[in-house]
């Protein structure tokens, strides 16, 4: 197969850089356009030296790129700012693949993004556009779609766990206790107080408790699975470590057991090549996938009755970014889906 024309928006962010680790060794993939605005000039290598032996091309403001040269560009910028430049891109070039990592078309009700990120949608023809890129339950949408909204890390972890369930209707989707932790990476690489070695490290912190803006995101694709609107508990937690993730899911169950609920999953995700359901008794942990994009959960009995824990784990940049990305990517230009995404997890 053919190479494709590859350009990153906001390379020099954890998720454009991991982007690029992974495009990097992509069998069908040339990365031939990268955009930092503040890092304009530089190379990658002193952005990143950890790339100091590829040959990649100089950071460069994004309004200086021929986007009509380019087959796909992934959107590694805030939310908020990448909506108008990516509606630039596709007016430069409407036969671009977009893959966004940003959290601009994740929601597909208008007034559901106003309320949680504070501002009219800017884009509201491509709003409509865009495929979520939950790559397990949108494949066939994925794979003809121009605009794929990449889901957040934490939808991810708690959405492979939670939704087979909700189609089964085994749960109760009207009582769901979502208890969330990611590294530090899920921050962002901006500086800020709260994330500086001597603030997170040696604790573990709670976060927009109560507001966080991937809520919604949960609450939109359960409800989809449910068939009737759901608000969900969820809370986020940021624990000291780089990278990795870990959703614990508290259930009610419909009727059912645990050991249902792992069957369900199984069902779900059997011919899936990253999505791993762990055998009874094995507990999921982030060490199991740190820097591979694979997803791995767990079903537990809770000791009250009628209630099962389910965990699931994946790494933050990777399976929870730009890992699934590029299996998005992949699936949009026809080629196997887990092109460039074999990695076995780093361990320890």
């Amino acid at each position: 197969m053919s190479s494709k024309k590859i350009g990153i928006l906001g390379a020099s962010g954890y998720t454009g850089a991991d982007a690029v680790r992974l495009l990097a060794r992509h069998p069908n993939a040339e990365i031939v356009a990268l955009t930092a605005n503040t890092h304009a000039g530089k190379s990658m290598g002193d952005v990143f030296p950890h790339f100091f032996m590829l040959d990649l091309p100089k950071l460069v403001e994004w309004e200086k790129v021929d986007w009509s040269k380019l087959d796909a560009v992934f959107c590694g910028l805030p939310h908020g700012t990448t909506q108008e430049i990516i509606a630039a891109v596709l007016e430069a070039n409407p036969k671009i693949k977009v893959l966004d990592m940003s959290a601009d078309f994740r929601l597909r009700d208008k007034n559901t993004y106003a309320q949680w990120y504070g501002h009219e949608h800017r884009a509201l023809e491509l709003q409509g556009e865009a495929v979520y890129g939950l790559t397990e339950f949108y494949r066939e949408k994925i794979a003809s779609a121009r605009l794929v909204a990449c889901p957040g890390c934490y939808p991810t972890a708690a959405l492979l766990a939670l939704v087979p369930l909700a189609k089964a209707k085994l749960i109760d989707v009207d009582d769901l206790v979502i208890d969330a932790k990611s590294g530090v990476t899920g921050a962002g690489r901006g500086l800020k107080q709260s994330t500086l070695f001597s603030e997170v490290g040696e604790g573990l912190s709670p976060y927009s408790v109560g507001t966080h803006r991937h809520a919604p995101e949960i609450e939109q694709e359960i409800g989809v699975a449910a068939g009737h609107a759901v608000t969900v508990n969820f809370t986020p937690h940021l624990i000291p470590m780089a990278r990795g993730e870990l959703c614990t899911s508290y259930v009610k169950l419909n009727g059912a057991t645990p050991d249902d609920l792992r069957t369900a999953l199984e069902k779900a995700y059997g011919n899936e090549p990253f999505v791993h359901v762990a055998n009874k008794g094995v507990m999921p942990q982030t060490q199991n996938v740190r820097g591979s994009n694979y997803v791995q959960i767990g079903v537990f009995p809770d000791r009250i009755k009628n209630r099962a824990i389910v965990i699931s784990v994946l790494d933050n940049l990777v399976k929870g970014s730009a890992g699934q990305a590029i299996q998005n990517m992949n699936l949009m230009f026809g080629f196997p889906e887990t092109a460039g995404l074999e990695q076995i997890a780093l361990f320890p």
